[in-house]
């Protein structure tokens, strides 16, 4: 099974990993889910694809692929992270610090 970097192995692949506060985790889904048809259209962003944990319903990752670290960090900026991010306190255990994204480069 091919992988986005399969064909460019100097894309930037983000984990994005994050769990839902006791009782927020459809709230914390469904803010999820809205993000991807928004940032699936950004430029630089070639995949964005959510996740569940399989063993834990109320932890969901992000596996992400963007043509460079400046197109990340313009989707970190864009208008609808910001509004999601305002989010983070009242939806992630430990608010905006249970958000942790990892920026990965393929070695092989």
């Amino acid at each position: 099974m091919a992988t986005p970097t399969d064909d460019n192995p100097n894309l930037l692949t983000v984990i994005a990993r994050m769990t839902a506060k006791p009782g927020k985790e459809d709230d914390l889904r469904s803010a999820l889910e809205a993000l991807v048809p928004i940032t699936v259209q950004e430029d630089g962003c070639v995949n964005y694809d959510l996740h569940v944990a399989e063993d834990d319903p109320a932890t969901f990752f992000f596996y992400e692929n963007w043509e460079s670290g400046g197109k990340l960090d313009a989707h970190l900026g864009a208008q609808h992270l910001v509004d999601f991010a305002s989010k983070l306190e009242d939806l992630l255990a430990g608010g905006s610090e249970g958000l942790v994204i990892t920026r990965l480069k393929r070695i092989k």
